[in-house]
Order: C-alpha cells, then sequence, then structure tokens
C-alpha cells in the first residue's frame, strides 16, 4: 500500500520513508507544498499522513482539500499541543492525530490500525476508488472528476470496478460476462458491448478519454493515464 507523506521537516520525513519501507510500504512525497494535491490525485494513496505547520498552506487547508474528493484515511501530526488542534482534525475527517515527539513504532502501529480497518476486514467495501484523479463514488453511482459528475448505471459501475480490481491488465469479455452473471445481472455478448460503449462515452465527457481501451480479440483494459 502507498502512504503519501506530507511534512517539510525533511529529516522527519526521511525517517518515516525508511521505517515503512522496512514494512514493505511504498511512500511519497508531494512534489510541491504549494499544490499538495497534484501529487495527492496523481499517486492515488492509500493513507495520508499530514503536519499542521507546513509551508504556504497548514495541513487543515489540505486536509478539506482531500475530504472534497476523497475518503482515504488521514493522519494528522503536530507539534502543538492545544487542545483545539486535536478538535479541529477530527472536526476536518482526519482518522487520528499523533503529537511530536513521537515514536516511529507508534506511527507504524497506528497506521496499520488504519489501514485493516479501511482495506482489510471486508466485512463492507469501500466506498470510493481511486483512479487517474478520479473519485468513483460506489454507494451513489457516480464518478467525479476535474470538478465534474456523471451518473453510471448499474452496469457500467459493475463492469468499471471488475476492470479496475486488475487495472493495466486485460480482463477477457468472458470473465466480465461471468461476473456479471454470478452478480445475477444477466447479460450477454452484445449488451456488454453497448455497456462499454457507454461507460467510455461517459468518462470522455469527464476528461478520461483513452481510460478504457479494447484489445482486440482480448478483451478491456483500464489503463493509468500518464
Amino acid at each position: 500500500m502507498k502512504i503519501m507523506i506530507i511534512e517539510d521537516d525533511l529529516a522527519i520525513a526521511r525517517q518515516m520513508e525508511i521505517r515503512f519501507g522496512q514494512w514493505s510500504f511504498q511512500t511519497v512525497l508531494p512534489v510541491s507544498f504549494h499544490d499538495v494535491m497534484a501529487t495527492f490525485l496523481k499517486e492515488e494513496p492509500h493513507l495520508v499522513i499530514v503536519d499542521i505547520q507546513l509551508p504556504a498552506f497548514d495541513g487543515f487547508h489540505w486536509c478539506r482539500e482531500i475530504r472534497a474528493v476523497s475518503t482515504v484515511p488521514v493522519l494528522f501530526l503536530s507539534s502543538r499541543d492545544h487542545p483545539m488542534d486535536m478538535v479541529m482534525a477530527m472536526q476536518m475527517g482526519a482518522d487520528d492525530y499523533i503529537q511530536k515527539p513521537f515514536h516511529m513504532d507508534v506511527l507504524v502501529a497506528k497506521v496499520q490500525a488504519l489501514l485493516r480497518r479501511v482495506y482489510a476486514y471486508g466485512d463492507e467495501p469501500a466506498d470510493a476508488l481511486q483512479w487517474n484523479g478520479a473519485v468513483i463514488d460506489l454507494k451513489k453511482g457516480m464518478i467525479r472528476h476535474d470538478g465534474e459528475e456523471v451518473d453510471l448505471t448499474k452496469n457500467e459501475l459493475f463492469i468499471l470496478t471488475v476492470l479496475l480490481d486488475s487495472r493495466d491488465s486485460i480482463v477477457s469479455r468472458e470473465t466480465v460476462i461471468k461476473k456479471l452473471w454470478d452478480d445475477a445481472q444477466f447479460v450477454n455478448d452484445n449488451t456488454l458491448t453497448v455497456n462499454v460503449t457507454r461507460l467510455r462515452q461517459k468518462l470522455v465527457g469527464i476528461g478520461l478519454e483513452g481510460s478504457i481501451v479494447t484489445k482486440k480479440g482480448q478483451g478491456y483494459m483500464a489503463v493509468t493515464l500518464s
């Protein structure tokens, strides 16, 4: 899983990179503290660690920006000890809060607990998926990208999630049809073609042209756009 670290103290950020790497996590830092969201949307992290005191905009600002497009877990770090900071962080949608200085093992344990709760338990599916800077709301059956939103039919949403389960890999038409049938959504080969065409048109309409490609004689692929 990928963790985004929004921390301007490079020594602390490096320590976190090393420790998370020892636990086989990927880590990514923002390219610019003036545009943290550019990195967030490109990298699509599974969890965000954010300091409150940052250059340009503070951590509260970036938490608001992230929450506007994603339900990804957010963990705050802060050297400030005022209770109101913790209150504000939680009100803005933070999932946890750690005060500096902290023990690295405690941070890792909290991150692991958050990731298990959100992704691993599996009793309830995630409410949203991120892909190519877009947010797919699974509960509402819609996809949001660059300020544009479009509703998906049940079949379109199901097909998209099937392709995203194997993103950047070919999924055969037979596999998609079988999964639709298993989910009691009865389709034939022609119906699948129609649904994929409509889904592709909707994606084009919100700036995601080329995000689903057809591999002739093989199937479909949801690709990561560069």
